[in-house]
């Protein structure tokens, strides 16, 4: 059995998620390799200046942000983040060198950003001849020194800009890899069997009414307040369904509010394909992966871009612009509007249409690239 680390954390969840979904693969295919799930966050624990200073880690702190919609100056906040990884990069040099001296896999598989050049310089301590590969878990790089660094090492891109950004970064064209998208679980490869007017009927909701589903990650968010107070009062021929997460205040919340729409409010569940096969389209974040989620589904996006906005993800308006894949707001002030412009004739059967030619098989294909770099 072959060893490999599959590097990951908790920070908005999308990374974790990506590692275990491309770890069920590998087994799926019987490929002789024992999976190690590394959690960065736990490995560098003792060096969490964050959380001497505030008393919550790190990826906790993102987390927070994320849920309580504090984005706003986002990008000074990552350039101050760099600016501490970069104080403490010896020691997690350090760390990360004894870590794999003691227990050396055969390959390193980074799916996180910001500390790819500690963990390439430390794995080079500890056994230079093991590749470093880093998965992007984002449509494209934010840089300086986010998900690509100035180093001699294996990316694998799911998007054409990041192939551009990994060469502006000097990085062999030998050593860049090209995926379909971005990795989604293997849930959304599966078949569903599904009567939609049933199963909305069973959710309360009606048969034949256009259905938005109003997703914004495992946190949820507070603006999904505001979406539906406006939506409600539109008088358009709409009805919602609304998963909260994790954030069960919001979904209390969200109950209390005296609406006429037809809605159904979801808790945190792992049956988001389901949820997406009863909707006509997708009100959300600007994540990587909720789009490309969305998109295998044939939903289009009704997504906002604005100063708000993780600047990891700014770019991916524009990919759904380039793709024609959905609607892009400044604002969700503005998603009355944008409702209206989905639900004219034509619209959403031409986003849809855009949406089935986007055939992203990332998560059946990396398994494949891993063992080209294993093998050569």
């Amino acid at each position: 059995m072959r060893k490999l680390d599959f590097i990951y954390f908790d920070a908005g969840g999308g990374h974790r998620a990506a590692a275990n979904a491309l770890k069920s693969i590998v087994e799926q295919q019987g490929r002789p390799w024992q999976i190690r799930m590394v959690n960065l966050q736990e490995l560098l624990d003792p060096l969490d200046v964050f959380r001497k200073l505030t008393g919550l880690r790190l990826e906790d702190i993102y987390n927070l942000m994320l849920k309580k919609g504090w984005t706003l100056g986002s990008p000074q906040l990552t350039a101050g983040m760099h600016l501490v990884i970069r104080m403490f990069h010896r020691q997690q040099v350090k760390l990360l060198t004894a870590f794999w001296s003691r227990d050396t896999p055969e390959m390193v598989v980074s799916l996180v950003p910001n500390f790819n050049r500690a963990m390439y310089q430390a794995l080079g301590r500890a056994a230079p001849r093991v590749p470093y590969v880093t998965i992007l878990t984002d449509l494209a790089d934010y840089p300086p020194h986010f998900w690509f660094e100035r180093q001699p090492q294996h990316v694998i891109c799911g998007s054409a800009k990041a192939v551009e950004q990994a060469r502006q970064h000097g990085i062999p064209p030998h050593l860049i890899h090209r995926a379909s998208g971005m990795i989604l679980r293997p849930i959304f490869y599966q078949a569903l069997e599904i009567d939609r007017a049933a199963e909305r009927r069973a959710l309360g909701l009606h048969a034949e009414t256009p259905t938005a589903l109003v997703l914004f990650g495992g946190q949820g968010s507070t603006v999904m307040a505001g979406i539906l107070k406006r939506l409600n009062a539109s008088g358009l021929p709409l009805q919602l369904i609304l998963i909260c997460g994790r954030n069960q205040r919001l979904a209390e919340r969200l109950h209390r509010m005296p609406v006429s729409l037809a809605t159904h409010i979801a808790g945190f569940t792992t049956e988001i394909p389901r949820y997406m096969a009863l909707a006509d389209f997708m009100i959300g974040k600007p994540g990587p992966g909720s789009i490309s989620e969305a998109l295998r589904m044939k939903l289009p996006v009704i997504i906002d871009s604005n100063s708000w906005t993780l600047p990891q993800e700014r770019y991916n308006a524009q990919w759904v612009r380039e793709h024609e894949a959905g609607l892009v707001v400044n604002s969700f002030r503005r998603i009355v509007p944008a409702v209206r412009r989905m639900l004219e004739p034509g619209v959403m059967e031409r986003f849809r249409a855009s949406a089935a030619t986007l055939n992203n098989r990332a998560v059946f294909e990396i398994p494949g690239i891993l063992e080209e770099i294993l093998t050569h």
